[in-house]
């Protein structure tokens, strides 16, 4: 009879260690990680969530938080999150690596694009389906209509690991905050966590209801005019409206529920 041993991941706490405002950025991503888990939005130790680190913490320098390469997305902890700057160098002595498609994805926007604070990265099935099909996202149905002119795309050039690809990324994006990376998946990116989250939910199921409505026929057209009228009467990016806040705390309040082990 043989046994298997699992590789036991480095711990560390970090709590009453770092700057006040790190520690809740930190407890804030980590806790989002644990909710694209729940939902489903993993691709094994792939993809990313970033967020960048206030001036209060940094004295202006650009720096982020990026989630420990090898650990899956339920493993992560506000303590194993890993601190970078735009250089990639790795500012906390963490004890695990990072993606470096991560890295460069993620930085190029950071640095490039005004007030992306966060900034998320999916390859759900939905996601990647619709993004290879050459006629993209439909106009034809309740939620891609709340994103009427608010998608951007970026054309597929292989795995996001050579940093000269940076500023096209950049160039693609154009200040929208919904992104369809062709070939590849989505990704979203707002002034605050929350709101790249209710961006990036809305287009995923977006994605979703395309599949299905294309899986039986052809869909239905939303006209521009309705589609311009439902993105205008949308009020969950409206910052006065909290811009995804209630949404995203009525996630993390039903992950307290059942493991708040991501705030260690």
């Amino acid at each position: 009879m043989t046994t298997t041993t699992t590789t036991a991941i480095p711990t560390r706490e970090l709590r009453g260690r770092v700057h006040a405002d790190e520690w809740a950025a930190r407890v804030q991503l980590a806790a989002c990680y644990r909710v694209f888990a729940q939902l489903g939005w993993t691709e094994m130790i792939y993809n990313h969530i970033t967020v960048r680190l206030p001036d209060s913490v940094t004295g202006g320098e650009k720096q982020f938080l990026i989630n420990p390469f090898g650990l899956h997305y339920s493993e992560v902890t506000a303590s194993n999150l890993v601190k970078v700057n735009l250089a990639g160098d790795i500012l906390d002595d963490s004890p695990h690596p990072i993606n470096p498609a991560g890295y460069v994805l993620h930085s190029c926007i950071h640095d490039g694009v005004e007030g992306a604070h966060c900034v998320m990265h999916t390859h759900t099935t939905a996601g990647v389906a619709v993004a290879s099909l050459a006629s993209g996202l439909s106009q034809s149905n309740f939620y891609s209509a709340q994103l009427h002119g608010m998608v951007a795309c970026h054309d597929f050039e292989g795995i996001t690991v050579r940093p000269e690809e940076g500023p096209r990324v950049v160039a693609s994006i154009g200040g929208q905050r919904a992104v369809i990376l062709r070939n590849h998946g989505l990704l979203s990116w707002g002034e605050s966590l929350p709101l790249a989250f209710v961006v990036l939910w809305t287009l995923q199921r977006a994605c979703e209801i395309q599949c299905a409505t294309q899986s039986m026929g052809a869909p239905l057209p939303v006209p521009e005019s309705v589609a311009a009228q439902c993105t205008r009467d949308s009020f969950q990016f409206d910052p006065r409206r909290g811009a995804g806040q209630d949404v995203f705390d009525a996630l993390v309040r039903q992950l307290d529920r059942t493991d708040q082990s991501y705030k260690n």
